[in-house]
This record gives C-alpha cells, structure tokens and sequence, in this order.
C-alpha cells in the first residue's frame, strides 16, 4: 500500500532538508500561538517539511492530508486573530493512527482488506479534537488491525525506530511513537488493546498514556477486541499528554464502554512525589529484565525516593489468563465475515492470529469476560497500601526488523515477551502511562511505567511530571532527527 497524500500535492519535496520545529513541545507551541508570537501555518508548514525530509526513513504515515491541514493552520490562524482561541490545541498540528476514522480521508488500517475505505463520519475522538482546533496532518502506520508488537506486519511496511533505523518501533501504534520522537508532529493519536501506547512510546524514547477504561470513546475507532481496547495520547511530555487528554475524553452516551462523570481537571497539572507511597510488584513484572533496563529502573527508583517517596513490594494478580481468550475471541468476531470472503486480503500472519479465536468456545469467552469484569473490581484493593505502582514498560529491547521478518513462527512469542509488562493493565483498566527513563550504551530508550487507580490520571501524570523535572531523558533527541 503506498503513502498517500490526499487533497493534491504536498508542496514539499520529498528529501528536502528538514528544519527544526518553532518551539520543543505542544505546550510551548500553544503559547506561542495563544500570545500571537506564532502562527499555526507555520507550525503546519515546519512539520510538513519535516516529514517530506525524515519520513522516508522511518516509514511512519500512511496518508498525508497536507493541503486540509494547510486549510485547518489557516482557519485557526484567523480564529486567534479575532480572539477566538478555544484552548491548548488550537492550531497544533497532530495526527492520528490508522485506525481512527477520519470523514472522506482514508482509514486503512495498515491493511490490504481497507486499502481504499473512507469513512463518512469521524470518530468521536476526532470530532472532540476538531473542536478544540487542532489540525490534522495525516494517518500514521501500524501493525497490521492493530494485531501486534513489533509493526513488520503491515500492508505499507514496517515502521522503523527513529534511534535505530534497524530496530521495531514497537507496536501496534509505531507510527504514532515514531513522528513524535522525530518531530513530525506535536502529538499523536494512538490505541492500545495490550499495550500498543505504552510500548512504542518506551522504544521511541516519548510519553504513552494507556487511560482509565472508558476514558476516551473508541466510537469510530476500529476495533481489536471490544472490552480492552483503549485510546490515548502519546507526545514529548507529560504535560503535553495532560493537554490532548483533556481535549479528547469526555462521556459519549453512544459508546456502551464511555465512563460518565466530568474528566479530570488536568490544564494546571502539579508534579507530586513527597509522601507517596509506590508499589514494586517485583514478582512477574521485575523478572527476566535486560540488563540495561534493570539498571535505568533502579536508577528511576533512587530517583524518586530522592524527591520524597517511599517504596515497597507489592504483589498484582495480572489477569493475562483471562484477557488472552476474550482478546482473540472478540478481535475474531469482529473480522469473521471478513476472514471467510477475502482471506487473501489479510497478510498471513495476521490471519493465523486471526483464526486462532475461531476456536474459543463461549463456555470459555463467557467466564474469561466475566473474569475481566471481576478483577476490575477488585482493583481498588491494589492501592489499599500504595498511591502508584512502578514497572519497567517493557523488560526488553526493541529488536532488529530482520530479525523478526526472519522467523515468523516466532514473532508472536518475541511480542508477547516485548508486552509482559503492558498487558495486565488493558485486563484491569487502569490508567498507565509509559516515560523516558534512561538510555542504553547504544542508545537505545528505555521506559518507566507509572500505573494508578481507575480515574487517577491526575496522580499518575503528577508522578511522571515530578520525574520529568527531575531528569532531562525527554529532551534527548535520536541522532538525524533534533
């Protein structure tokens, strides 16, 4: 499938030198656009030159939408001229995976099966963007119907990390990590069903957040599996993450999984780490750690006992064993009609995964998802003693993409060890956010995950932004892209 750009020609030539973005971060860049010392065209204009110079090196759009996006930079240009700012996004140039159905522009998937679909309504997260003014600039690659860790599988190829064109990206929202980390865009859109925010974003060095369940509605997003897909940001800070959050959650009475209540007040974010009490479950999530991840964690660890917390171990019943047959139950019947008329049209190993919830009997769907429901409730006794829980994102490496495409039989069992960590929190539902924490001798990021109660984004971004500021990991750069 190849790169499209929609609505006439970039006006960019691919391979041009790329400038460096007006300001670092959205926050900054929201500033700037507020106080009228930036126009939003020009942002547009910066990260479109950005991405006809970086992208081929990292393969992470799908579809560039440069001339709406130019439409959009210069509506919200004069919207602030006439002082009708409507909030932290307007004029931030961002963009969305492609899974995120977006009205008369192309929603694929990273698939053959919706190579040429167009959606005629946007999602509801796409709505709730527009209208805090952001502008869209395309639709960013993925594994393959969001099945995977790695994106090798995807009908407009792998997307290659930013710190080592050689190395996964992680996955399913590679794409999404990959612009971020290289400055093709403000902020992204990403999803995540076991872990496809969080461990892309711990590999390209940004900040993931996996929010509370129901927190943002997957109205008009495709689905992987109903009961533990999840939406969320994934940007260069915390603080900005906190700025898209706002702006995308909310109830939406017509998605059946939609949390009621206001969100979080998040705009005036306070960094907090004196007094807490964070939790370790060394057991499974501590296990079996690279070397170089381990040492990054306990440095993370000293870290933030320096600013004030306490630590100590702590035991979580991860819920993986029930989540896997409702996974692979609901993302088969949500794609049987599919699989039986067009197979040829998925890539091989997706429908290998595809057809192994074929086999899933409702006499084990039907205890495994009322399972689910059970541990969810239960999850307030996990911070009966402790505030937070802290984990390593992902206890390995990204890996080397020739290494993955070079044995297929093997990539499941590669993802499933890159996700250990990530899963149990999609079985649970609660919110968890992945940030840099460290870099190994080659280069490589690494991620820390801070993961709260149900509702608690505000305790668990506080946490990662008392980090932030104590560390300077989010301002590293991958080489050929500061």
């Amino acid at each position: 499938m190849a790169k499209a750009v929609e609505n006439s020609s970039s006006r960019v030539e691919e391979g041009a030198a790329a400038p460096a973005l007006p300001a670092e971060s959205l926050a900054e860049a929201s500033e700037l656009v507020r106080s009228r010392k930036l126009s939003p065209v020009e942002l547009v204009e910066a990260c479109l030159a950005r991405i006809a110079g970086l992208d081929s090196k990292l393969n992470s759009f799908i579809t560039l939408t440069a001339e709406s996006a130019r439409a959009e930079a210069r509506q919200a240009e004069a919207e602030v001229k006439a002082g009708r700012w409507r909030g932290p996004l307007h004029g931030i140039p961002i963009a969305l995976k492609d899974l995120v159905d977006t009205a008369g522009v192309r929603t694929t998937a990273a698939s053959a099966v919706f190579a040429d679909r167009v959606p005629s309504e946007d999602a509801e997260v796409v709505r709730r963007l527009k209208d805090a003014g952001a502008v869209f600039l395309g639709k960013l690659n993925l594994h393959e119907f969001a099945y995977g860790a790695s994106t090798v599988v995807s009908a407009s190829g792998p997307v290659r990390n930013p710190w080592a064109n050689d190395r996964s990206a992680g996955g399913s929202s590679a794409g999404s990590a990959a612009a971020v980390a290289a400055g093709l865009c403000y902020g992204a859109v990403g999803t995540d069903t076991g872990g496809s925010i969080r461990e892309p974003a711990s590999y390209c060095g940004i900040v993931g957040l996996k929010p509370t369940f129901g927190r943002v509605s997957v109205r008009g997003v495709i689905p992987l599996a109903y009961s533990l897909d999840h939406v969320g940001p994934m940007t260069r800070t915390v603080r900005d993450a906190a700025l898209m959050l706002m702006a995308m959650a909310g109830h939406d009475p017509q998605d059946s999984t939609s949390l009621p209540g206001p969100v979080p007040d998040l705009g005036a974010l306070v960094p907090k780490v004196r007094g807490l009490r964070l939790g370790l479950p060394r057991p499974y999530f501590y296990e079996d750690l690279a070397p170089e991840v381990k040492s990054a964690i306990d440095a993370a660890i000293a870290t933030l006992v320096a600013l004030g917390a306490t630590v100590q171990d702590t035991e979580v019943e991860t819920g993986n064993e029930a989540a896997l047959p409702v996974l692979r139950a609901e993302a088969f019947a949500i794609h049987k009609e599919t699989v039986e008329k067009a197979p040829e049209r998925y890539h091989p190993e997706t429908m290998k995964r595809l057809k192994g919830g074929a086999s899933i009997l409702a006499s084990e769907y039907i205890p495994a998802r009322r399972r689910v429901e059970a541990l969810r409730r239960a999850t307030p006794g996990l911070f009966s003693k402790v505030d937070l829980l802290l984990t390593p994102t992902s206890p390995v490496l990204p890996s080397r993409i020739d290494d993955l495409l070079a044995d297929l039989d093997q990539l499941r069992p590669r993802e499933i060890q890159m996700l250990r960590n990530v899963r149990p929190w999609n079985a649970l539902g609660l919110p968890s956010v992945s940030i840099p924490c460290g870099l190994t001798s080659e280069g490589l990021p690494i991620g820390l995950q801070i993961t709260g109660p149900a509702g608690g984004e505000a305790q668990v971004l506080g946490l990662a932004l008392a980090f932030e500021q104590a560390t300077d990991f989010h301002r590293r750069r991958p080489g050929g892209f500061a």
